[in-house]
C-alpha cells in the first residue's frame, strides 16, 4: 500500500469508530432534513414548493429550471388563502412529476408570517400579501428586491391574481403559449442536436435522477439480500468516491456509514419478513440518496420525444460513463466489477441484464489502467445501440427524434475518426483513434458534464459556497453535518479501496460480537 493509502486507512479507522457513538443521533436528525420539504408539499396536494430561510437558497441554487416564481404570503391572510388554489392551477403546470412542462418554472412560496422567514422577506421589501417575483434562480440567491432598485433580473408580478392573468403573463415572458388546461408533458420544446457539446451539462440532474430512481427500484422491489448485499454496498463506495454530483457522493454516504443499522445482514438471514427492514417500508426508505430535491420527476438531457423512451437508461449510461472517466488506474478493475456487479443484481429488464453482464465475462484480464476502463464501457454502449438500432427498427418502437447511433458522431469528435469511413452495411465497422476516443470521453463526461454545477458556484457567491455539503435543519438549530458523510467525501477517490476494508472489518466484528451474545443467552 501507498503511504497515502496506509495514512488514510488510519484515520479512517479512527474515525468510523468514534463515529458509531453518534450515529443513532445524526441519522435520525438527517432523516428529518430529508424529507422535510417533500413532505410538505405532499399535504393537500400541493405543487407549490414551501420555502423558507434554511432551505432558500439551497433549493434555488440546485433547482435546474431556468426561473422561478416565488410567493411571498401570511398564512393569516384571507386574500392569501383565496389566491392559493389560482396559484396552484398555475403550478400545476410546472411542477411535479405530471407536470405539463417541467423544467422551465420553480413556482415557490414563502410565509412571511413565520418568524423564521422574517429577514428573508425583509431583503425582497414584501409591503403587502401576496406578492410574487420572477427571475433566474441564481439572482434570488443571498440576494433581495427593492422598489428603487434598476437593472434587476428579479421582476416584481404586478397582476398576477387569478390563474389566467399569472400564466398570461408567463407567456408574454416566455413567448409561449402555455394554458390552464393542458395535459402531461409531451415533450415538444426537445433539443434534439446531439452535436452540441453543451447540452450534457444538463445531464447532471439526469444522473442525479437515475441515481435516485435506481435506489428507488431497489427497495421497492426489495433486493437487498444477503447475496447482493456485498455488491450494493461496492457501489455505494464507487458512488461516494467518485459520483459527479456532490449532493449524490454526500447523500450515498449517509446511507453508506449507516448501511449495517438500517440493513442489518444478521436480521435479515433470520426470516424473509425482517427482510422488510431493508426496503422502502424499512429505516433506509427514508434516505434520499440523491438528497431532498431528488428526485424532480423528470428528464432534461435524457428526456426522449415521447414519455417511454431514453430517461432511466440514459441517465444510467451517463452515471456509469462518468464514473468510468473518473477512477484512478489503480481503481479500474474494482470499479469495473462493481458496475457490472450492481447491474447484474439490480437492473431489472432482464434482458438488458443479460447481454450487459456476457459484455462483462467477455473480459479475462483484469484492468490494470482507468484507460482500459473508460474504452471498455464505450465499446459495450455501441455493441448495445448496434444490437437496438436493428431491433427498433423491425419493430417501430425507436424514439423518431433520438435514433440509436453509434457514439460519439462525427459532429462532436471529428479526430475520434482514423480516415474517411469505410463502413460496411454488414459490419458497420469503423477505424477509431482510441486515443481520442478517450479524450473525448473524459472532456465530455467529465470537466463538461459538470459545467452547470461549476456555474452555480460562481453565480451563487460566497454564503452559498458550502450548501451541497451542507444541510440546515428545518429550524433555528445548528447546521448538521454527519461525521461519515463529510468524511466519505472528503477522501474521495484514495479512500475507495480502504472503504472496502473497513466494511469487511466492521461486518466481521458485528458477526463475532453477535454470536458470541447468543452463546450467553
Amino acid at each position: 500500500m501507498t503511504f497515502c493509502s496506509v495514512f488514510l486507512l488510519l484515520f479512517l479507522i479512527l474515525l468510523f469508530s468514534s463515529f458509531e457513538q453518534s450515529v443513532s443521533v445524526s441519522s435520525g436528525s438527517q432523516r428529518v432534513i430529508l424529507r422535510s420539504i417533500i413532505k410538505e408539499n405532499n399535504q393537500d396536494g400541493d405543487f407549490a414548493i414551501d420555502l423558507n430561510t434554511t432551505n432558500f437558497d439551497t433549493v434555488l441554487k440546485e433547482t435546474p429550471a431556468p426561473y422561478v416564481i416565488v410567493e411571498f404570503f401570511a398564512h393569516w391572510c384571507p386574500a392569501c388563502r383565496n389566491y392559493k388554489p389560482q396559484y396552484e392551477k398555475v403550478a400545476r403546470l410546472f411542477n411535479g412529476a405530471d407536470a405539463s412542462h417541467p423544467g422551465i418554472i420553480l413556482m415557490t412560496r414563502v410565509d412571511c408570517a413565520s418568524t423564521i422567514n422574517s429577514n428573508l422577506c425583509d431583503k425582497f421589501s414584501v409591503d403587502h400579501y401576496p406578492m410574487l417575483f420572477w427571475g433566474p434562480p441564481k439572482k434570488f440567491v443571498g440576494g433581495g428586491w427593492g422598489p428603487n432598485q434598476e437593472k434587476s433580473e428579479i421582476l416584481p408580478i404586478e397582476n398576477g391574481r387569478t390563474a389566467d392573468v399569472l400564466l398570461g403573463w408567463i407567456n408574454k415572458q416566455l413567448g409561449s403559449s402555455y394554458g390552464l388546461d393542458d395535459g402531461k408533458y409531451e415533450n415538444e420544446h426537445l433539443q434534439t442536436n446531439t452535436s452540441d457539446p453543451g447540452q450534457i451539462a444538463k445531464a447532471i440532474y439526469d444522473v442525479e435522477e437515475a441515481t435516485s430512481t435506481a435506489f428507488s427500484i431497489i427497495l421497492d422491489h426489495k433486493m437487498i439480500k444477503p447475496e447482493t448485499r456485498a455488491s450494493l454496498i461496492k457501489f455505494l463506495q464507487l458512488l461516494v468516491a467518485h459520483h459527479p454530483s456532490r449532493r449524490c457522493r454526500k447523500g450515498s454516504a449517509d446511507v453508506l456509514v449507516n448501511f449495517d443499522d438500517l440493513c442489518p445482514s444478521s436480521t435479515m438471514l433470520v426470516n424473509n419478513e425482517e427482510a422488510e427492514s431493508c426496503s422502502k417500508k424499512g429505516a433506509i426508505g427514508n434516505y434520499q440518496i440523491c438528497g431532498k430535491e431528488v428526485p424532480r420527476g423528470y428528464w432534461m438531457y435524457c428526456r426522449g420525444s415521447k414519455n417511454d423512451t431514453r430517461g432511466f437508461s440514459c441517465g444510467l449510461w451517463v452515471l456509469l460513463h462518468s464514473l468510468s472517466v473518473r477512477v484512478e488506474d489503480g481503481e479500474s478493475n474494482m470499479a469495473f466489477r462493481s458496475a457490472c456487479d450492481f447491474i447484474h443484481n439490480f437492473f431489472v429488464c432482464e434482458e438488458c441484464r443479460q447481454h450487459f453482464y456476457e459484455m462483462c465475462l467477455s473480459v479475462s484480464t483484469p484492468f490494470k489502467k482507468a484507460r482500459d476502463f473508460a474504452l471498455w464501457l464505450w465499446r459495450a454502449h455501441n455493441q448495445v445501440n448496434k444490437r437496438l438500432i436493428k431491433e427498433e427498427a423491425s419493430l417501430g418502437t425507436g424514439d423518431p427524434e433520438f435514433p440509436k447511433a453509434i457514439w460519439p458522431p462525427k459532429q462532436l469528435c471529428s479526430s475520434c475518426y482514423l480516415s474517411p469511413s469505410k463502413t460496411s452495411e454488414e459490419n458497420n465497422k469503423i477505424d477509431w483513434d482510441e486515443d481520442e476516443v478517450f479524450k473525448f470521453l473524459v472532456s465530455y463526461y467529465g470537466k463538461e458534464l459538470v459545467t452547470l454545477y461549476k456555474d452555480n458556484e460562481q453565480q451563487g457567491g460566497g454564503k452559498t459556497e458550502k450548501i451541497v455539503a451542507e444541510e440546515l435543519v428545518a429550524s433555528t438549530n445548528a447546521v448538521v453535518v454527519p461525521v461519515g458523510a463529510a468524511l466519505a467525501i472528503a477522501v474521495a477517490s484514495c479512500a475507495f479501496g480502504a472503504l472496502a476494508y473497513i466494511w469487511r472489518s466492521r461486518q466481521k466484528n458485528r458477526k463475532y460480537k453477535y454470536i458470541y451474545s447468543l452463546k450467553n443467552i
